[in-house]
């Protein structure tokens, strides 16, 4: 009997045996861009036992129901395919499985003294999500802002606000490791903050939770929305967040950021921002561009006209090929850099989000293999990138 025919088996023997599995996860993806883990708990459907598996495949996380008998197949499946590590835990079993690059199968079983009881484990079928700031417990920030009343409850207006600040916080939660607490107080700008519910948020994480000496600096253009967050960052006693009035192009009250965000700034605004974290060597962007004009009334490119002919479709493709361009560009710059989808479409239509995570100090040059594809791109659709322009001039 060959390795995974013995796991099938193990596996069939704890089905038929009415031994649960309370956990299985499979990890150490031979295929990270195909999909990244797979997670399986038990549910109860109709009162009767099934597993759900959840597949995460980049940002998104895909479910899918099983019978207890279909469970041994999906496991060594995926594992002859997509994984090289299982981790699953049974009632009276433990189970480790490691797959080597040459496909041999090593198997550790342990039986548990105690049979583990069912009951220590969540079967519901819709498990709630388990969110970065609690729902049911007051949040100062979340309160004084309206997203929760006084007793901590989600006010159901709010609540699609709630989850764009949780997935927000999440996207930072990633790059913590980029951010160590050793190296002294951590400076952040929050570029175009305006009403600043994920600026409040980001404070709030870093500060409050994580414990980080951290300043943010919120700048915008409009006085009375800075004076109205300064006056409640004031009352909260967030004594590390300040907010100021101010432009994007021009502000220069610093020579060093550890950390730039720019939510939803128009145009070209957003550019000068990148541009600036790139000055600064910031070691992380997160960019939520808005807005991109700029491409759209640029775009010549007689191969896509009957395409571009449609004002809607132009829009969009404009939009996306402007993020592509500068994903690209803070690559030459020497960044780690992902678009990632910021929350569902449903709930706007500003979904993307530029993340960028520096590498090294490698300065903005023109001879890259990114660059000699962008050069091909742009002469292809007759744009001239401003971010381009801009970082060009970087020092």
């Amino acid at each position: 009997m060959g390795f995974m025919d013995k796991l099938r088996q193990l596996l069939t023997n704890y089905i038929d045996e009415n031994e649960m599995i309370l956990r299985a996860t499979l990890s150490n993806s031979r295929d990270r861009e195909k999909i990244q883990k797979l997670r399986i708990r038990p549910v109860l459907r109709k009162e009767a036992l099934s597993y759900q598996a959840e597949r995460f495949v980049g940002t998104k996380a895909y479910h899918e129901n099983l019978s207890p008998e279909e469970l041994p197949a999906l496991i060594t499946s995926a594992l002859a395919t997509d994984f090289r590590q299982l981790e699953l835990t049974a009632q009276r079993h433990s189970l480790t499985v490691l797959v080597s690059k040459k496909g041999k199968l090593t198997i550790k079983e342990k039986e548990t003294a105690e049979q583990k009881q069912a009951q220590d484990i969540d079967l519901s079928h819709n498990k709630q999500k388990q969110y970065i700031l609690p729902q049911d417990e007051p949040v100062p920030f979340l309160v004084a802002l309206g997203v929760q009343n006084a007793e901590g409850k989600v006010l159901k207006a709010k609540y699609d606000k709630f989850r764009q600040i949780n997935r927000y916080l999440e996207f930072v939660r990633d790059i913590l490791p980029n951010l160590p607490k050793e190296e002294g107080q951590l400076k952040i700008i929050d570029f175009g903050c305006g009403k600043s519910y994920l600026t409040f948020a980001l404070y709030y994480y870093l500060k409050v939770m994580n414990g980080y000496d951290v300043v943010i600096a919120g700048l915008d253009l409009k006085a009375d929305v800075i004076a109205d967050c300064q006056a409640l960052a004031d009352k909260l006693e967030y004594d590390g967040l300040k907010f100021q009035v101010g432009d994007i192009g021009t502000y220069d009250n610093t020579d060093s950021v550890d950390m730039v965000v720019t939510l939803h700034a128009c145009d070209t605004a957003t550019d000068y921002a990148i541009a600036k974290a790139v000055q600064w060597k910031a070691r992380v962007i997160l960019s939520v561009p808005c807005c991109q004009h700029e491409m759209n009334r640029q775009l010549a490119c007689e191969p896509l006209a009957p395409i571009l002919r449609y004002g809607l479709i132009r829009e969009r493709m404009a939009a996306l090929m402007t993020d592509a361009v500068r994903a690209n560009l803070l690559e030459e710059c020497g960044y780690d850099t992902q678009i990632l989808e910021f929350i569902d479409m449903e709930h706007t239509p500003k979904n993307i989000l530029i993340r960028a995570v520096r590498k090294n100090q490698m300065k903005y040059h023109a001879g890259t293999k990114v660059r000699e594809e962008l050069t091909k791109l742009e002469e292809f659709l007759h744009i001239s990138p401003k971010l381009q322009t801009l970082l060009e001039q970087v020092e």
